[in-house]
């Protein structure tokens, strides 16, 4: 991408330091304050609750952080527990990549797996005890009905036909649907609380309704299926989590969940809202997501472009980087977005203390050094990783034909340009001082396709025994040994920070950025990756950190650029701590 003006710089550099020094973690001082009352008497129950409707994405991965951390903090338990109440959009797949994530993560719920469906008989039961309270009923209005029904923000609704039915009836007309003797859409139920509430969540909410689809646990056993705000609290409830910690967007749902617990005189669990995590440059919707992966905008889930998990861990993230993000952003309480610049900082300060450093041309120019003896190999010794000093060595294989990038030369070259060019001597790394003496062009382009140069045997390492100094050094490749390599440069997926921001009848497809994946067919690597497994990670010198793809094979090798050597967030960073 290119380089930022100083004042976009100023003002990316305010913003993100806002969002650090707003994001104090309040949830966390809630459950010591807790502990330190003796509220639920000192125990910490927490739960991760996805609905196994797609993959995660790094929000979830916030959530996770949070739910487990807090456990961990305070010696309590973790749950996960997946929502699966709406079969019509729920499967397998999702149920297993969930759990795959939560692992990677670095997570374990032990003996915590639990379902929402795993209670649909206990949710029966509490809906067949909101019947007999009168504080529920069996509304038969369609679907577009109770939304007019409902009201609006500044307009009162207005009760159902249905609302004053007898008990008697509405025990009748429940259990008939649960025996599946209705059609969908033409009954449901309904708690029975208040139509002219401010909160639109207490205007009669749906509890149940009718859904003949089979369930990816349960079959066909069951053709009603409770709603999100009926089961979540009171699965929460059943398991006695003390401490529901969700996203800002359930504050209006939290009247419902104390209300249904409340009334049923059950465990009362303790709702929290924190804000979501919103990232520039990404969408963070699961309805968006699927939209892209089923509309083939991108290649599947783990699309190295998407924030899904799975899309991050085969980009070449690490869950080390993960967890660190998530805990420097902190959790704050009022909605914010966050500079990717943060997270991609935040994984090169984990790869480049890990990642072993190689060399690599993506690009590919042809060196012939003529004075090197023809058909002699040496081996430079190269640092494994100069930030770790227990990384140890390496020896790299250097001949008469060696790959320089091709950025790298220069035939008439621009001002400050200290790289190879006519009659210029530059470093290869590690190895020798070499010298352009020729070019060599193809006849019919014109373009430079070979260089000839000589090389001073005196430099080995890349140091002038005279004390002659160099300005520019280039990463290299011998020819003889190089291994022929697909690279694909991944960049943002949209071309804004904000992808909503589009004209008047666009949607955020729209800002989608033509150039997210460039793949390069022709790169040469040093032969160090030769046998590297999906998943490992280098540092490419110069170039940017890579991940081995996971359909890489030792006949096609395949690596993701991870992310870039630039960093904007470190360079604002440390000019702060000199400032």
């Amino acid at each position: 991408m290119a380089s930022m003006a100083p004042e976009a710089l100023g003002a990316l550099e305010e913003s993100l330091m806002t969002q650090i020094e707003t994001s104090a973690d309040f949830v966390r001082g809630m459950v010591a304050d807790d502990i330190k009352s003796g509220r639920f008497d000192g125990r910490v129950i927490t739960r991760f609750p996805p609905e196994p409707n797609g993959y995660l994405h790094i929000g979830h991965a916030k959530s996770i952080c949070l739910n487990f951390g807090l456990a961990a903090e305070f010696g309590g338990v973790c749950h996960l527990r997946f929502d699966d109440t709406n079969p019509t959009r729920e499967e397998m797949e999702y149920v297993e990549s969930i759990q795959e994530d939560v692992r990677w993560l670095g997570w374990d719920w032990g003996e915590n797996l639990f379902y929402a469906s795993d209670y649909f008989g206990q949710l029966y039961d509490y809906a067949v005890q909101l019947i007999e309270k009168g504080k529920a009923y069996v509304c038969d209005l369609g679907a577009a009905e109770i939304r007019e029904y409902r009201g609006t923000l500044t307009a009162p609704g207005k009760e159902s036909p249905y609302r004053d039915r007898s008990v008697e009836e509405n025990l009748d007309l429940f259990r008939r649907m649960r025996e599946g003797e209705f059609e969908e859409g033409s009954h449901v139920l309904r708690a029975k609380i208040d139509m002219v509430s401010p909160n639109l969540n207490l205007r009669d909410p749906v509890l149940y309704r009718i859904l003949k689809e089979t369930h990816h646990r349960t079959g066909d056993e069951w053709p009603i299926y409770p709603t999100y705000d009926f089961a979540h609290g009171q699965s929460d409830s059943i398991e006695h989590i003390t401490h529901s910690v969700c996203t800002l967007e359930f504050e209006n749902h939290r009247p419902l969940y104390d209300w249904l617990q409340e009334e049923l005189g059950i465990y009362r669990s303790q709702q929290i809202e924190f804000a979501r995590l919103n990232l520039t440059y990404t969408v963070m919707s699961k309805r968006r997501l699927m939209e892209l992966v089923e509309g083939g905008y991108v290649n599947g889930w783990d699309d190295p472009r998407l924030p899904t998990i799975s899309g991050l861990r085969r980009r070449g993230y690490t869950s080390a980087a993960i967890r660190d993000f998530c805990d420097r952003i902190g959790v704050a309480r009022r909605d914010n977005t966050v500079e990717i610049a943060l997270l991609e900082h935040t994984l090169r300060d984990d790869l480049n203390k890990k990642a072993p450093r190689v060399m690599g041309v993506l690009d590919p120019l042809k060196v012939v050094i003529e004075n090197y003896p023809e058909g002699e190999t040496e081996q430079i010794i190269s640092a494994n990783n100069p930030e770790d000093n227990t990384a140890g060595n390496r020896n790299v294989p250097f001949s008469r034909t060696v790959y320089i990038e091709k950025d790298d030369f220069r035939e008439v070259p621009p001002p400050k340009f200290y790289r190879l060019s006519p009659g210029r001597e530059v470093r290869l790394k590690d190895a020798f001082y070499i010298t352009c003496t020729g070019v060599v062009k193809d006849e019919t382009t014109g373009e430079v396709i070979e260089l000839r140069c000589t090389y001073d045997p005196e430099t080995y390492g890349g140091t002038s025994a005279d004390g002659r100094k160099v300005r520019g050094t280039s990463q290299w490749v011998s020819a003889e040994h190089a291994i022929d390599a697909e690279v694909r440069i991944y960049d943002h997926l949209f071309m804004k920070e904000d992808p909503d921001d589009v004209a008047d009848g666009g949607d955020f497809k729209d800002n989608l950025n033509p150039d997210s994946l460039k793949v390069l067919k022709s790169c040469k690597l040093e032969q160090s990756v030769k046998d590297a497994k999906p998943g490992a990670r280098f540092q490419f010198l110069r170039t940017g950190y890579f991940c081995v793809d996971k359909d890489s094979t030792p006949e096609a090798p395949i690596f993701n650029r991870t992310v870039a050597l630039r960093d904007t967030w470190g360079r604002m960073d440390k000019a702060r701590s000199r400032g």
